[in-house]
């Protein structure tokens, strides 16, 4: 069975980044890869375009400096990884940057700040909370020890214009705890009222400037949904909203049009690897899939830039 892992994302600053990336993965037909989707500023996804770091699954991307992402962490040929590569502000990925912290990979990442971003939880190789801060220039710091329960197989976003949140995970038990991010990217406690379905392998996007959206997953019964839950924009997790559109695990989802978000690819038991997209308006609403224009993969990451 290949690697298959989730996603999440993240947007910078009250005012909405315009475009969008998806990048890396698995396919059927390579196994890891560092290929890239652009994603444009009405939410048309391109065709692929060929990657410049190292191929990967299990890494996790935000955005950093107000109008540039960062992809980081994952599961290399080599083994778990901590390199990430910068992505400007017209969508152009960079060469690998050595990594600092901790290798890992099933982890999430998130914007927060405005101008900043930060790598959380994951598999370090164990299940771990350690975080690393990312500056508003893409510099990652060493580790920070971690707050909150330690899990992997998490998703994060952004919320509130400024702040962040990572939720959902696997202990070793799927689990429907969130950790808030203040606007100085210090992770609180774990958050005992998330009223969500705990499940594993989900995606995560901001939306309308200053809320949130976890999607799609792997509840405890093992199926695969396209439940959604909202983030209001002081951090509060809705209740499940049913989904729309194909349900799947291993997704990534970011944040387009400045106030608007997108869910794409992973991978479905039975049927296989997908390429859909299903875009999310500025009120939190998903719409049904849109076919695909990218290879189909999973294990995929995504961020916004511009």
């Amino acid at each position: 069975m290949f690697p298959i892992i989730p996603a999440n994302s993240a947007t910078a600053g009250s005012q909405g980044n315009g475009e969008g990336i998806f990048g890396f993965g698995w396919t059927n037909a390579s196994g890891r890869v560092a290929t890239t989707n652009l994603i444009s500023d009405a939410g048309v996804v391109a065709a692929d375009v060929a990657g410049t770091g190292t191929a990967r699954t299990g890494s996790a991307s935000c955005e950093f400096g107000g109008d540039k992402g960062i992809f980081g962490f994952g599961s290399a040929a080599s083994g778990v990884i901590a390199e990430t590569n910068l992505i400007s502000n017209a969508g152009v990925m960079a060469s690998d940057t050595t990594g600092v912290g901790t290798a890992g990979s099933v982890l999430a990442a998130c914007s927060y700040g405005g101008d900043k971003g930060i790598f959380g939880f994951g598999e370090r190789p164990s299940i771990d909370s350690i975080s690393n801060l990312v500056s508003n220039t893409g510099v990652v710091a060493d580790d920070t020890a971690g707050v909150g329960t330690a899990r992997a197989w998490l998703a994060a976003c952004e919320y509130g214009g400024d702040k962040g949140i990572f939720g959902f995970g696997s202990t070793g038990t799927k689990v429907a705890l969130t950790n808030l991010v203040s606007n100085a990217g210090v992770i609180a406690s774990d958050q005992a009222t998330v009223t969500g379905t705990a499940r594993i392998q989900l995606a995560a996007c901001n939306y309308g400037e200053d809320k949130g959206i976890f999607g799609f997953g792997v509840p405890i019964d093992g199926s695969n949904v396209s439940t959604t839950n909202l983030v209001s924009n002081t951090g509060v997790v809705s209740t499940d909203v049913a989904g729309v559109g194909t349900g799947r695990y291993t997704a990534a989802g970011t944040q387009y049009g400045e106030d608007k978000g997108i869910f794409g690819f992973g991978y479905r038991d039975w049927v296989g690897l997908y390429s859909a997209t299903n875009k999310v308006t500025n009120a939190g609403v998903v719409g049904s899939d849109t076919a695909g224009l990218g290879t189909a993969r999973s294990g995929i990451e995504a961020c916004s830039f511009n």
